[in-house]
């Protein structure tokens, strides 16, 4: 039998992480040791405390119901750490909503906030989820090319005047995936101002806010009038190594989170009970497990950035997140860098244009091997053909 799909599904076709999936696979069925630092999935366990409540609680039988929206002690735990880390006053029970991870609430809130045709600026490169939830939403992205001069800050200026008057979303990353870049108190306000006078909902997604080394990142929502024109998204994958778990929140403007509440009340029953339990250990617990963290991932960022300058590759050193932002090595593209890694030294890493065609010229590496494996994957280059000594 032949089945016809949807026409949206046209824009789900395999992307290059599949492919590059599959090349890794076969690669190591031919016998070959792979290092894989493309994904961005955390190699590393939750607090033990985080670990300890969610198997004290998996043994409560009347922990198995729907959990619906969230319990109460989550929100007010999200509430808490929001105060304690950014001196941002968040409501509990009206500022606050629990996602089953960040990208659940990054792929659902376009449908909330746009209809069919409208417009929703977008970083590019960005974060692979934001073309997802744009092409459900069946809203037309707008490239907002994000690049080395304008200190990987979105240009609002290079705007087209009828796109800002059409545009009713604009999605925020940082500190970024693919992009490490960190905003500052100047551009956070500006961006206030450029959503106030044409009446754009921000989305900001604040994935990596724990993962920073010299500087701390700042919450959108800090800023003074944040708060009236978006929302924030964070997770407890990356900040508390929660990946599987599946739980993140946003928080920020009252009535964007109710909107985003009836929808994800039509489409789940929340996460498991357990879980809301062992997020709540984790915010209440943040302050030492998160710097131990923070230390373990610049080691591994300084032995990589310093093991690539050493072989002539000069590439920035992240100031925050768990990836490093590289320029390929001269004459490569992107794409074709990727796979000369993977035969030349069995590295994995993850071509720049798969996050958008201004990330041609890019890799991405992430930092979520040991360092006994990074500096396998440094030896490996240094006998690799990629690399003139």
């Amino acid at each position: 039998m032949t089945f016809t799909f949807s026409k949206k599904m046209n824009a789900f076709q395999t992307s290059i992480f599949n492919e590059l999936a599959a090349y890794k696979q076969y690669k190591h069925e031919q016998g070959h040791n792979m290092i894989d630092l493309s994904i961005g999935s955390p190699d590393l366990p939750p607090p033990s405390v985080v670990m300890d409540e969610l198997a004290n609680k998996t043994k409560d039988p009347s922990l198995y119901r729907y959990s619906l929206k969230g319990i109460f002690d989550l929100h007010k735990a999200i509430s808490s750490y929001y105060a304690k880390k950014y001196n941002v006053t968040i409501i509990p029970e009206e500022e606050t909503l629990m996602v089953m991870g960040s990208q659940d609430g990054l792929v659902h809130l376009p449908s909330v906030i746009a209809d069919p045709g409208d417009i929703i600026l977008v970083p590019n490169p960005g974060y692979t989820a934001y073309a997802a939830g744009i092409s459900l939403a069946e809203a037309v992205p707008y490239s907002m090319p994000v690049r080395e001069e304008n200190q990987f800050f979105p240009d609002f200026d290079s705007i087209p005047e009828e796109v800002k008057q059409k545009a009713k979303m604009m999605i925020l990353n940082f500190p970024g995936n693919p992009v490490p870049a960190m905003a500052t108190k100047e551009y956070f306000e500006r961006v206030v101002e450029f959503a106030r006078t044409y009446q754009i909902v921000v989305l900001h997604d604040f994935a990596y806010s724990e993962l920073y080394y010299e500087e701390k990142p700042l919450s959108f929502l800090s800023v003074d009038g944040a708060k009236e024109v978006g929302i924030e998204f964070n997770s407890l994958s990356k900040s508390f190594n929660m990946a599987g778990c599946r739980i993140g929140y946003v928080v920020g403007n009252q009535s964007i989170i109710e909107a985003l509440n009836r929808l994800k009340s039509n489409l789940d029953f929340g996460v498991f009970l357990p879980i809301q339990y062992a997020a709540i250990r984790a915010l209440e617990n943040t302050d030492h497990f998160s710097e131990e963290l923070r230390n373990t991932y610049k080691k591994r960022r300084d032995i990589l950035v310093e093991g690539l300058h050493s072989l002539g590759w000069n590439v920035e050193s992240p100031r925050a997140s768990m990836f490093i932002w590289a320029k390929t090595p001269h004459p490569y593209h992107s794409t074709e860098f990727s796979y000369k890694l993977m035969d030349d030294s069995g590295i994995v890493t993850i071509p720049g244009n798969a996050f958008g065609s201004e990330g041609e010229g890019y890799t991405r590496i992430s930092l979520v091997q040991n360092e006994e494996v990074l500096y396998s994957a440094i030896d490996r280059l240094k006998k690799s053909s990629l690399f003139s000594l």
